[in-house]
């Protein structure tokens, strides 16, 4: 393999994938961030779920909502949680009822009715948050989904669906990041900007 040309076509993938998600995911991303605005509006709260690396993009945008984005923001903490944090949990609900009950056991305890439930999977077929975003929508929780590919299972059983527009992975994860910040920093403009 060489690395040097991996590199470049590995940079251009990821551009184009961007520019595909630019219209493709338009005005999903927009839904997305009116029904978060309109939670916090209501005193509500956003929980987060996913796997593996979308479990740390969960960490990561929840942590965003709830300290800051935007530095030049001064704004009170939006309420948010990623429920893929606690090892004592997740491993007494692995053990004790499945790892495909983890997140939907969560969302039962945790989500109130007006809350907002974000699903993270680039394949869309990710069992547990399937599961998740029924319990969401039993509870009466809102749901939108940061997919990639064909959108899976999640694309037809979200509220909103944001499905990237790519096979690869890798390029699927950095369109979530990217669109996990415009949908951050949007809100927190919304919410808080001048």
């Amino acid at each position: 393999m060489n690395i040097s040309e991996f590199y470049t076509q590995s940079l251009r993938e990821s551009a184009q994938v961007k520019e595909r998600t630019l219209d493709a995911c338009r005005e999903d991303v927009l839904r997305a961030i009116d029904i978060i605005t309109d939670a916090y509006r209501n005193g509500k709260k956003v929980l987060f779920c996913g796997n593996g690396g979308s479990a740390a993009d969960c960490q990561h945008l929840a942590t965003e909502l709830m300290i800051r984005l935007n530095h030049d923001i001064q704004r009170p903490a939006l309420g948010a949680i990623s429920l893929c944090t606690d090892p004592s949990n997740m491993t007494a609900c692995g053990n004790d009822l499945g790892f495909e009950r983890l997140f939907a056991r969560n969302v039962e305890g945790l989500g109130s009715e007006g809350d907002v439930l974000v699903g993270i999977s680039t394949s869309g077929r990710s069992r547990n948050v399937v599961l998740a975003v029924e319990m969401a929508q039993r509870k009466g929780l809102k749901t939108i989904c940061l997919l990639g590919g064909s959108g899976g299972d999640l694309k037809d059983a979200a509220d909103v669906a944001i499905v990237v527009p790519s096979e690869n992975t890798q390029r699927i994860q950095e369109a979530h990041i990217t669109l996990g910040h415009i949908i951050c920093e949007s809100v927190e403009q919304l919410l808080h900007g001048e």
